[in-house]
């Protein structure tokens, strides 16, 4: 775990499509301040800024999307956020000139290559960790999620789907940014070819195709190339749920349970944990303190 706050070290920038409104999009990637955080920047709308925080939260059901007071929209935030926080970039501003961030390829190994490129640097503040204290949970209708104190940051996920390539499937991971790159951002996303056409009814996935997404068909996979993962499914859900949980504006130190959750419920728990200062303490790592995963624990301060 790295004790001291991050930004890229060089801007960087990558053009691509939305999945769900199928515009075309300029994202440029740029260093910022220490203490800044995440905040998204609307070229195309006067430079209106929008924080990646849970207060900005708008719509979740396929997607994490923010809103500005004045009504101006970030959509389909999540693929992107979960590279940042996953990577370890704590202040960042995020430029683009429309209302969504590029899919690329579905996943979020391009995001994490742009990032590499970009290079990162360490500010002499101290990263603020949410160490979670108190068990907090979410549930509804056979799904959940929750966060239990630990020390470290552990993912595991549970997914079930109605599918003869897909069915259950379990993942849990000791979240490093090594970890991330190599198990989880290749992970993309997916869909059903019996549900398009409801989707596409409701204004959703016009950006959509088999280079930016796997599509399952009644038995089998529409992609020629097949999947990066017996299980990418499952993976690909847990880079969901890492970018909703960004939105709370700092690393956890917790273990993260889901089981078959989605945004709404992402989000969900994010606002319970955050309005319920009693659930965890901010810490700070002790840069002096030895950086083994087993004597973390050890190194937090007040």
């Amino acid at each position: 775990m790295q004790p001291y706050e991050t930004t890229t070290r060089h801007p960087v920038e990558i053009d691509g499509i939305g999945l769900h409104h199928g515009a075309s999009v300029h994202l440029r990637i740029s260093p910022a301040p220490p203490g800044t955080g995440v905040v998204f920047i609307r070229t195309d709308l006067d430079n209106t800024r929008i924080p990646a925080s849970w207060e900005f939260v708008e719509r979740v059901s396929y997607a994490t999307s923010l809103m500005h007071p004045k009504g101006i929209l970030i959509s389909t935030t999540e693929h992107l956020l979960s590279v940042l926080y996953s990577m370890g970039i704590d202040n960042a501003y995020l430029e683009l000139d429309n209302l969504e961030v590029p899919i690329l390829d579905g996943s979020a190994l391009p995001f994490v290559e742009l990032l590499s490129k970009a290079g990162t640097q360490k500010s002499r503040r101290l990263r603020r960790y949410m160490r979670i204290v108190k068990p907090v949970r979410v549930e509804a209708q056979g799904k959940s999620v929750a966060i239990l104190p630990c020390d470290r940051f552990l993912l595991h996920c549970h997914t079930l789907y109605n599918h003869p390539l897909v069915g259950e499937q379990r993942l849990e991971l000791d979240l490093t940014p090594d970890v991330y790159a190599r198990e989880i951002a290749p992970a993309r996303t997916f869909g059903f070819e019996c549900e398009l056409d409801q989707m596409r009814d409701m204004g959703l996935i016009r950006g959509a195709s088999l280079d930016n997404a796997v599509c399952f068909t009644a038995a089998g996979i529409a992609n020629p190339d097949g999947l990066r993962f017996p299980d990418e499914c499952c993976r690909h859900k847990a880079l969901d749920l890492i970018g909703d949980l960004a939105l709370i504006g700092r690393p956890l130190l917790g273990l993260v349970l889901a089981q078959r959750a989605g945004h709404a419920m992402h989000v969900a728990l994010v606002n319970k944990l955050m309005s319920d200062p009693s659930l965890y303490e901010i810490v700070t790592l002790d840069p002096s303190a030895p950086r083994k995963p087993e004597l973390a624990a050890h190194a937090l301060v007040q």
